[in-house]
């Protein structure tokens, strides 16, 4: 072994040779990937992290070689000395000729290994599971061998992207004169925000440090202090309950910037988007030729998609009826007929409306079942709505399939339908009532159908990337609860300035500096 280590350098890895090679002696270093017996010859694919390359073990070559092939296992680390030679032609059953034996889907495949020397650095027992890309191992079993589950191909891409990601936001916020600054983990307790992760003082008993939820107090330190552009790639914690984008621990790249507006930042983040997804292999400038991401205000985004980080990979918009139930008088709808009269009495207004109507359009061809539908209703009153309001559209433009056929106007049925653009055998769903609880029932309505329909897949981009920045929200949001006006966010957003008199006026008018860059929902 020593030799190997000690004499024998490595000098390729196992994803490097190619044709151009053959005839070079080399050494690799790596994992018995598979062994196969032909009798007297020895087939093993060796693999290392950048690919894997088949070597020979055969006994005419070195008989010693050859020896320690017949020990070797899956899993085992050995090391070689051999000569890089072609892999010929073999006789194909099915095309009854001779044709190559080269192997098309490999990076190696054109050449193996001819081995002279070999040596077996370490044994390893039956791994629990294989070391393949496509596995139905349970979870449990592979994080128990995370070492093992981390050998397999597509973890060891991920990491390998996610250092192409760092390093590709390092070399372009440094280019663009950010500095990247450390930030304490172990903090003063801050109240407000994420719950904190406390750990105990040893020299302080009965105190306690709190993990950093973000950097953010620090990172404006440095903007007093002078730095004017910070950037860190930064662990944070936050003691809150699981979802698929919030996690106890993860890592975010954290900037700060002086002497800049909102246009400022967008080109600096834009910037750094594309740096990003070009060192991960996608090319983003086809689809954003200018480079720049489009724009959508937040009251179009929640009247279209019922939140301010929209999938904008599929249509299916929600249609806002409000208007028209007032207009209407509620249409003869038991439901609406209270909504509209506030409307009209005064008691709501229109631009900050407490309660609202809007609808959903499933088209026909998803030919939904009245279970499938029934399980639609189930998801929204899991989320806290009362129902799901539904009505399908008939030949003549009417409604059935639907309690609210029975009691609305003939005029409003067809006014829905032509805003909504409804036809024959389309499915209307509706949410009423408390503004924010309806955008957040279709919305969550509009993702699950969206993967139900084959829109959008189950999980990750599917070759699609929709950026859109959201701006324009409001500053404050009213606190049902406490009968008050309080922070959307945080009480530091900077207010639109031609907004700044109507804080103490008409808070709920008052929209803000803050923004939203959303990929995908």
């Amino acid at each position: 072994m020593a030799r190997f280590i000690d004499e024998l350098k490595r000098t390729h890895d196992c994803g490097a040779l190619r044709a151009a090679d053959i005839g070079k002696e080399v050494v690799l270093f790596g994992w018995v990937q598979n062994r196969r017996d032909h009798g007297s010859i020895v087939f093993v694919d060796l693999r290392d992290r950048e690919g894997i390359t088949q070597i020979v073990f055969d006994p005419e070559t070195s008989p010693d070689a050859h020896r320690i092939a017949d020990q070797l296992r899956s899993e085992w680390v050995i090391g070689i000395r051999g000569v890089v030679r072609s892999r010929g032609e073999q006789f194909s059953k099915k095309e009854g000729k001779l044709v190559s034996a080269a192997n098309p889907n490999l990076a190696t495949g054109e050449i193996e290994v001819s081995v002279v020397e070999a040596t077996i650095f370490n044994k390893a027992e039956t791994p629990p599971f294989p070391i393949e890309d496509s596995l139905e191992t349970r979870e449990e079993v592979r994080l128990q061998y995370r070492y093992l589950d981390l050998r397999r191909g597509p973890l060891q891409r991920a990491l390998r992207l996610r250092h192409r990601v760092n390093q590709a936001a390092r070399s372009y916020l440094s280019s663009q004169g950010c500095l990247e600054i450390e930030t304490p983990f172990l903090v003063k307790y801050t109240p407000g925000g994420a719950r904190n992760f406390l750990v105990p003082a040893r020299l302080h008993p009965g105190k306690f440090y709190a993990l950093a939820e973000s950097p953010q107090l620090f990172k404006q330190l440095f903007m007093v202090a002078g730095f004017e552009k910070y950037f860190q790639i930064v662990r944070c914690f936050r003691d809150e309950d699981l979802r698929l984008d919030r996690q106890p621990e993860f890592t975010q790249i954290d900037i700060e910037l002086s002497f800049v507006n909102q246009d400022d930042v967008f080109t600096l983040v834009e910037g750094l988007v594309f740096a990003i997804w070009e060192a991960a292999g996608f090319d983003l400038a086809a689809k954003y030729p200018e480079r720049r991401f489009p724009r959508m205000r937040y009251d179009e985004a929640m009247r279209k998609y019922g939140n301010d980080k929209p999938d904008l990979r599929f249509d299916m918009q929600h249609v806002d009826l409000t208007d028209l139930v007032v207009e209407h008088g509620g249409g003869g709808v038991p439901f609406w007929q209270p909504i509209a009269e506030k409307f009209r009495s005064g008691a709501y207004r229109r631009d900050l409306p407490a309660e609202i109507v809007k609808a959903l359009v499933v088209p026909a061809s998803a030919n939904l079942s009245r279970t499938e539908t029934d399980k639609l209703e189930q998801l929204a009153k899991s989320m806290g709505a009362a129902g799901l309001a539904r009505a399908k559209v008939g030949p003549d433009g009417l409604w059935t399939q639907s309690p609210l056929s029975k009691s609305i106007t003939p005029e409003l049925c067809r006014a829905i339908n032509a805003a909504t653009g409804a036809r024959e055998g389309d499915l209307l769903l509706f949410q009423f009532g408390r503004a924010s609880l309806v955008h957040t029932v279709l919305a969550n309505l509009r993702v699950h159908l969206g993967k139900k329909l084959g829109l959008i897949p189950e999980v990750g981009h599917g070759g699609r990337f929709e950026f859109a920045w959201v701006v324009d929200p409001p500053l404050f949001e009213y606190d049902e609860e406490h009968k008050r006006w309080a922070a959307a966010h945080h009480a530091f957003t900077r207010p639109h300035d031609e907004h700044i008199d109507l804080i103490e006026q008409d808070p709920g008018r008052v929209l803000c500096y803050r923004y939203n860059l959303c990929l995908n929902g």
